[in-house]
């Protein structure tokens, strides 16, 4: 049990000549932790694997949709079981269809995510850098990040074509736009301290750039990168429900004409699937790219 010490009112001892000097008087977190337990070191003492953790939430979630359908609180023709929809999926599989579904959103998304990160980071370079790009740059892109999806697909029909242009551009739109505004408030964001320091130590600008400004809004281009994954799935399923010969959302689409529940919860589950997998990507660059920053990690 921790002891907690108790000093009087009685005058400061003045130690002898020769006698060691008297230790601070220790604090009030330091008098009450009991003794042999580190501050730095302590680390929180949990039975449950942190992996294990995570997957409880996801699990509870089936259970508790299993329950609902074994005991019919919800009727199976709107939402199929979890033993439907396994079944749906080796059903999928084995024919090939999903597989093929899948590889051509794969293919849209890469693509349009890589034009849309290159355009975004790109742009937030310009304007986050220079105060001649900001005003060239900033308004135009506020602007745009306002138009609506649904508003923009007639036209990229008639601008582009039906073919998969559209698609991609659609993605690449949607992922621009939180890359963008991300980066240029790391960029802004980046304490002038260390900018000063830089250039006391006689810092080039391309030296500034690489080693001061883009390390320090490194963070925030990763929560951009994080929105901008979720964005692109969202739009690819957009795209692809509105006019598509194929993926995951033309699947979608012939399943409603078909009514076939249980595809089209299969493939919206897939499209979660792949947005989670996409943001445990962001989160393993984040573990690497930023080791060199100590943050709160929850209590």
């Amino acid at each position: 049990m921790a002891t907690v010490t108790r000093f009087s009112n009685a005058h400061p001892v003045v130690p002898a000549r020769g006698a060691a000097p008297p230790q601070p008087l220790l604090s009030g977190l330091e008098r009450i932790v009991p003794a042999g337990r580190s501050r730095a070191g302590r680390k929180k003492i949990s039975s449950v694997p942190r992996g294990l953790g995570k997957c409880l939430g996801p699990a509870a979630l089936i259970v508790l949709w299993w329950l609902s359908i074994r005991y019919g609180l919800v009727s199976e023709d709107l939402l199929p079981g979890p033993a439907t929809l396994f079944a749906t999926l080796l059903e999928m599989i084995s024919s090939g269809e999903l597989a093929e579904a899948l590889l051509l959103s794969l293919q849209r998304v890469v693509i349009g995510f890589g034009i849309g990160f290159v355009t975004g980071v790109g742009l937030a370079i310009i304007s986050g850098l220079l105060r001649l790009g900001e005003d060239m740059i900033d308004a135009p892109m506020q602007m745009a990040r306002t138009l609506p999806w649904a508003g923009l697909v007639p036209l990229l029909i008639i601008w582009l074509g039906i073919d998969e242009t559209p698609k991609v551009t659609l993605v690449a739109f949607a992922v621009t736009f939180p890359l963008y505004i991300n980066t240029f408030a790391g960029i802004r964001n980046v304490d002038k301290t260390l900018v000063e320091a830089a250039r006391t130590l006689s810092f080039g600008r391309a030296a500034l750039i690489l080693e001061v400004i883009l390390p320090g809004a490194l963070p925030n281009l990763l929560v951009g990168l994080r929105y901008s994954l979720g964005s692109a799935w969202l739009a690819l399923v957009f795209a692809e429900t509105v006019n598509a010969q194929g993926g995951l959302g033309y699947l979608i689409t012939h399943a409603r004409e078909v009514y076939r529940v249980d595809i089209i919860i299969l493939c919206l589950a897939i499209y979660a699937l792949l947005g989670l997998g996409a943001d445990l990507v962001v989160r393993l660059l984040e573990h690497f790219l930023l080791s060199w920053r100590q943050s709160f990690d929850g209590a």
